[in-house]
């Protein structure tokens, strides 16, 4: 799967470990910056993120931001992008398996490499169980979910 990593000045410091969790689970990296600690607008780079799950071009996306709640909320403007802060492993997994998360968010000034390494491969391992037996009650809140992101247009 391509997995698009993006981040601010604040999740910067995160980034390359990101990065390599990513790969050592065999996954491409489409790497849309920053590409420094100077500071930038997050939100710039959750639009690159986003529009590369949009588009199909990622399977999935991580944002690093200071806290993670910048990059969450500004993901969550863009429609079929599905965006929460994860800084534990349990809501990594269960945001995908249950709720179709397709964007990780996490804060750089908020958790360190260690838990990075194991909250990344939490995300891109669970499978959305909406599309398998047994998960219609998934595929119900889901669809629900959908309708509140058209009826907002």
């Amino acid at each position: 799967m391509k997995v698009a990593v993006g981040c601010d000045h604040g999740g910067f410091p995160l980034k390359e470990v990101v990065i390599e969790a990513v790969n050592a689970l065999g996954h491409e990296v489409i790497d849309v910056g920053t590409f420094s600690a100077d500071a930038v607008d997050f939100p710039d780079f959750v639009k690159k993120v986003g529009e590369k799950v949009q588009s199909g071009e990622a399977g999935r996306g991580i944002l690093i931001c200071g806290s993670g709640i910048g990059a969450a909320i500004a993901a969550n403007k863009m429609k079929g992008v599905y965006a929460s802060i994860c800084h534990d492993t349990y809501s990594a997994a269960q945001g995908v398996e249950h709720d179709a998360m397709n964007v990780l968010c996490m804060g750089g000034r908020v958790i360190g490499p260690e838990l990075v390494k194991v909250i990344v491969p939490a995300f891109l391992d669970a499978e959305y169980l909406g599309d398998k037996a047994g998960g219609e009650r998934f595929a119900r809140r889901v669809g629900k979910i959908r309708k509140m992101e058209e009826d907002s247009e």
